[in-house]
């Protein structure tokens, strides 16, 4: 079984419906979902995330827990029972077994220290499962490349970036906070940070993302015209398709460099935490969508914000479309600045580094900016 789930696991390629593998494969990942959400239940001081245990009710998430436990445990035994692909519905089975023995969605949960390290579990649980029913659907309902399939080539590289890059949020945190306040703490003004909290929500909302993608723009710029930079961002370059998982590939000390100097003019400017939640979300969504499989185009809006259409071309190894459209939120700043992209066409031929020297793999990718060969 281990050997059949380990082969499974390094496949690639579109899921034929009507014989159980898909099924099956959607009872084994919500089973281990499940699993993983009981150790969260377990060690909340170490496996959850203190910002998402202020926002989530622990009630739900027990309901959330029961019904997907329900949900993968049933379709799993009734593969078993029809006799389509057993193997890998018991697995599904076994994982919600073992699950509900370890007390499932009763797991009591006591007193805990609220300061220590921890590893965001609760995090990536629920941002794989919201973010894979959510886009996923998205990708099917209007797909931009019909043939290509959920588990298609090199996702497995995605994930393990995905899994990494979710499960230290703790430890990305910490080392963006600290360095954001050792580095730009100097800049911060009482006086301008009150008339900032004072404006209209709706006013805020738009200037911190507008701030937000300035200093975005401009960190993205670098990573193309600085050659030490580029060795960083090219791991993210080099996804040869584009789906919600693509936008995962990211190497970790980018993520770090990124995110630091992006709040920091968040931090110096002092937006309220409201505004500073609602801007949360709209990143969280807009990296995933605009990297997804969707054929979606806002017309004339895509002069003004950025859409799946125009980070696409961003993604692209056309020689049009090589070292531009940096925008994360507002395209016009790429038509303001000159680097928007100009083509007859309306998608991109081929994604990923020109010339192909990224190596494929979680680790490799890993290493890859501090080796200079290729």
């Amino acid at each position: 079984m281990y050997e059949k789930l380990n082969k499974l696991s390094e496949s690639h390629g579109r899921i034929h419906l009507g014989k159980g593998v898909a099924s099956g494969v959607f009872a084994l990942m919500l089973g281990i979902l499940c699993f993983l959400g009981v150790l969260a239940f377990h060690f909340p001081a170490y496996l959850t995330t203190p910002e998402l245990r202020e926002v989530y009710d622990t009630g739900v998430m027990r309901q959330l827990l029961f019904w997907s436990m329900v949900a993968s445990g049933g379709v799993a035994l009734a593969n078993i029972l029809l006799g389509r692909v057993r193997w890998l519905s018991a697995s599904a089975f076994i994982i919600v077994a073992v699950s509900a023995l370890m007390g499932g969605h009763k797991v009591p949960v006591g007193n805990y220290a609220q300061h220590s390290a921890y590893i965001g579990l609760d995090w990536f649980i629920l941002d794989l499962l919201g973010s894979s029913l959510i886009f996923i659907f998205l990708e099917k309902l209007f797909p931009l490349r019909r043939e290509q399939p959920v588990f298609r080539a090199e996702w497995q590289t995605d994930f393990h970036h995905f899994i990494v890059n979710h499960l230290v949020v703790g430890l990305i945190l910490l080392v963006t906070n600290q360095l954001v306040h050792r580095f730009f703490g100097w800049a911060v003004q009482g006086d301008i940070q009150t008339w900032v909290r004072d404006m209209p929500f709706l006013a805020a909302l738009f200037c911190i993302v507008l701030v937000a993608d300035l200093m975005q723009y401009w960190t993205h710029r670098a990573y193309h015209e600085i050659p030490a930079l580029w060795r960083l961002h090219a791991v993210h370059h080099s996804a040869k398709s584009m789906d919600w998982l693509a936008g995962s590939r990211q190497h970790i000390l980018e993520l770090v460099i990124t995110r630091t100097l992006v709040l920091a003019p968040i931090f110096v400017l002092g937006f309220s935490k409201e505004v500073i939640d609602v801007y949360i979300v709209i990143v969280g969504f807009q990296a995933v969508f605009n990297h997804t499989n969707v054929n979606v185009r806002l017309g004339p809006l895509r002069y003004l914000i950025v859409t799946p259409n125009f980070h696409h071309w961003h993604h692209s190894q056309d020689q049009e479309a090589l070292d531009r459209n940096y925008s994360a939120h507002f395209s016009f700043l790429d038509y303001l600045f000159g680097t928007a992209v100009k083509s007859d066409r309306l998608w991109p031929s081929n994604y990923g580094v020109l010339g192909d020297y990224v190596p494929n793999g979680f680790l490799k990718q890993l290493r890859f900016p501090f080796t200079w060969k290729g």
